[in-house]
């Protein structure tokens, strides 16, 4: 990019901050004028009766007005203030041909400008300045296409922070836009390569373009794969298509929800720069690490560890998993009831708890396992009636303690950490010595960082459906004669107290919180405690509390050859009855069993029909960069989905090698000359053995970036240095596939620096 094209970009940003900065002026002009709804409607009604006689008729024609007027002030008011953020997302260009002059050219008269946002405003002549994305008139920004244009010459996307205009993105939807208009973005692209390439290449655009359409197009139900290499427009066709379906079929998918799925923290804030807020709670957007509810992860395994975790044989260690006690569990009951002694061993708790997860969810079944607990006593006594005998069982206080610690609710990631034992995996079986050897130390360093990985949370996930959810036990019964503890007996005047240690009345002192087990509790008056325990790494492992899986009325998976099968059964428990996009390229995997995660996709998606579209040509990688990718694919991966990159730049990439102790000096070297070459972004791709060592390159300049292989998933730049390939190779469980990824993120320039022993710079 250009320092003219800067420029023009700078101008572009200019003269939409104008039109948000009008907006809002009229939004606060609505604010007031619904205050003084509000106010007038509040003083409707009134009256200066005294008495207590029925209110005269004119006296409730006054209420009646003034309800109406304070709900629809309130009403009003609520929605200004909710769609504050971000309120103008998008602007369409149109141009009427109908208004054309008589000798036919189009002028600058039969053009029109139409905002759209989150809800309409109007300036005080009644003119609209932005359209409501649900009104009609806003409809060509979701339905209209290079294909079918309908009348728009520019779409238009608003990148806001706050009031704030950041960044413009535009898609353009005719091949040959009138000279004023200036295009940013991919559509800025799409107009370069039909001009600078003549007839031939507004062919290839036309065709790349009818391919994308027919895919935003197809039918909503059942299940639309998405598939291409590189740079062929697979995520922006997906992002698109959801837009459509939910402006298209508005009551079905805004009513239950559109879930968008990609790999990592930085492709869901690539999205929510593409794909605009489409009102309310209607599009969730959430990485991997993010799906499950209270849960956030986003570190990675290594790869062998994170192959023993996504596969599916995993499952059976969680089945037996879920039904082991708890390490702090009593091993036996003794108790007299009815004047019974009552002996229950490990091996009679081991049968009870084996006939009650037959039937039920292990948290939701306390009561059956009291009384199942409760037939295993009987066993013993077989004496008077029955029915008696296991009522004062249940009733018995002692029971109940035991109960209570026995058949405890536990957290999915509580029994997950139960794995750091080591001897328990041994004993629980399914996977190897190796395998188990992986598992124990990978929830060790989770109890030692706080912190959770990636495929950690398909495994909470898978817990969470067969533990069911975790529910308070009821309340203890207090006995008669018991004196009721006061919530909070200062209300009453009385200080609470508490008998000193050397049991003398007087050196009573004040109760200190505690819970159920008599544990301190931190309160907010003690700011040291509360740090302490924010530090403490298995309090943050199991903040918050899981909750039950949301379903979708459809699901969107990008990068979908990365997930693991594990993964795929967590997002169709979201997806049982939803309509699904899934965008990939099986070149680019990281997950290596590709059969056994197709399987599991293929449950995911049920019987829902199939049906799919193929991106074959690279618009976006230079053809120099990508021939240099493909080459290195091929040469591992023969039948790899090579797409045909169409723009040509004439800058081959550049490789250097370096000693490792000038590795990061030559790095800084090379970022520099790129940062001349381009104007927008670079990305330093980084194994994770050179990471600590580079990320002082991100202080370079404020678009340099620092990223790990995996995160790129997704994303491009306009120049990538990528560091040490041959290690990105060997800590990515996809191999060279993770490379290829890599190698494919640049749209102009790419520098590859290797490490070599006695290399030059």
């Amino acid at each position: 990019m250009s320092t003219t094209t800067n420029d023009l970009v700078a101008a572009e940003i200019a003269a939409e901050q104008e039109h948000v900065d009008r907006v809002y002026a009229e939004l606060a002009k609505a604010a007031q004028r619904a205050e003084l709804v509000h106010a007038e409607g509040m003083a409707r009604g009134q009256t200066d009766r005294r008495g207590t006689g029925d209110p005269r008729e004119e006296e409730l024609a006054g209420l009646f007005e003034r309800d109406a007027l304070v709900y629809s002030a309130s009403k009003r008011r609520a929605s200004l203030e909710h769609q504050h953020e971000g309120l103008v997302f998008g602007r369409l260009d149109l141009e009427h041909a109908g208004r054309a002059g008589g000798d036919g050219a189009s002028g600058h008269d039969t053009r029109e400008v139409r905002y759209v946002g989150r809800l309409g405003v109007r300036d005080d002549d009644y003119e609209p300045l932005v359209v409501d994305w649900r009104a009609p008139a806003a409809a060509p920004f979701y339905r209209a296409t290079p294909v079918d244009p309908q009348g728009v010459l520019r779409r238009r996307v608003l990148r806001c922070r706050g009031e704030e205009v950041v960044g413009v993105e535009d898609d353009l939807m005719v091949a040959d836009p009138p000279e004023d208009i200036v295009v940013v973005g991919d559509g800025a692209l799409m107009a370069a390569l039909t001009r600078s390439r003549g007839a031939r290449m507004r062919d290839i655009v036309a065709t790349i373009q009818q391919h994308q359409d027919e895919a935003i197009r197809a039918p909503a139900r059942g299940v639309t794969e998405i598939t291409g290499g590189p740079g062929t427009g697979k995520t922006v066709v997906a992002l698109h298509r959801a837009a459509y379906l939910l402006y298209s079929d508005r009551r079905r998918f805004e009513g239950g929800g559109v879930l968008v799925v990609g790999p990592s923290a930085a492709y869901t804030a690539y999205i929510e720069r593409v794909l605009p807020s489409l009102g309310e709670e209607s599009v969730v957007l959430r990485s991997l690490g993010d799906v499950v509810g209270g849960m956030t992860a986003t570190r990675l395994d290594p790869p062998a560890t994170a192959a023993v975790k996504g596969s599916l044989r995993v499952r059976q260690l969680l089945a037996r998993l879920s039904r082991e006690p708890a390490p702090d569990a009593p091993t036996q009951l003794r108790v007299f009831v009815g004047g019974h002694a009552i002996r229950l061993t490990e091996a009679h708790l081991r049968r009870a708890r084996s006939q009650v997860l037959r039937h039920h969810h292990r948290n939701t079944s306390f009561d059956a396992a009291v009384e199942t607990l409760a037939g295993l006593a009987w066993e013993q006594v077989q004496q008077g009636e029955r029915a008696e005998f296991v009522d004062r069982f249940v009733d018995s206080s002692e029971v109940e303690a035991f109960a209570r610690e026995w058949w405890r609710p536990v957290d999915p990631r509580e029994v997950l950490l139960w794995l750091a034992d080591q001897d328990l995996v041994r004993r629980l079986g399914v996977v190897s010595d190796e395998e188990g050897q992986l598992l124990a130390a990978s929830y060790r360093r989770a109890l030692t960082d706080g912190e959770w990985t990636v495929a950690d949370v398909a495994l909470v996930d898978d817990l969470h459906a067969r533990l069911g959810p975790v529910v308070d036990l009821p309340s203890e019964e207090r006995g008669f004669f018991e004196i009721e503890e006061l919530d909070d007996a200062s209300q009453y005047g009385v200080a609470a107290l508490r008998v000193g240690g050397d049991g003398a009345a007087g050196s009573a002192r004040p109760l200190a919180p505690t819970d159920e087990d008599g544990r301190p509790v931190v309160v907010a008056s003690d700011p040291t405690a509360s740090e302490r325990v924010s530090r403490d790494p298995r309090t943050r492992l199991l903040a918050g509390r899981i909750g039950s899986a949301d379903e979708y009325a459809h699901v969107l998976v990008d990068e979908a050859q990365d997930l693991s099968p594990m993964q795929w059964r967590m997002l169709g428990r979201r997806g049982r009855w939803a309509s699904w996009t899934v965008v990939g390229d099986l070149a680019q995997a990281s997950w290596s069993d590709l059969d056994e995660s197709s399987r599991a996709r293929e449950e995911a998606f049920g019987s829902n029909v199939r049906r799919s579209f193929h991106m074959d040509t690279n618009y976006r990688n230079a053809r120099e960069i990508f021939d240099h990718a493909a080459r290195v694919i091929r040469e591992h991966v023969p039948d790899a989905d090579i797409p045909a990159a169409v723009r040509e730049t004439g800058h081959h990439p550049v490789e250097l090698t370096a000693p490792p102790e000038r590795l990061v000096e030559d790095a800084r070297t090379a970022l520099a000359d790129l940062l001349e070459q381009v104007d927008g972004s670079v990305a330093v791709i980084t194994p994770e053995v050179w990471r600590a060592r580079l990320d002082g390159l991100a202080d370079v300049a404020d678009r340099v970036l620092v990223i790990d292989p995996l995160s790129t998933k997704g994303l491009e730049y306009d120049a990538t240095l990528v560091v040490d390939p041959d290690a990105i190779v060997a800590e990515s469980a996809g191999g060279v596939r993770a490379l290829y990824v890599v190698l494919t993120r640049a749209a102009h320039r790419m520098t590859v620096l290797r490490p070599v022993d006695g290399g030059q710079g």
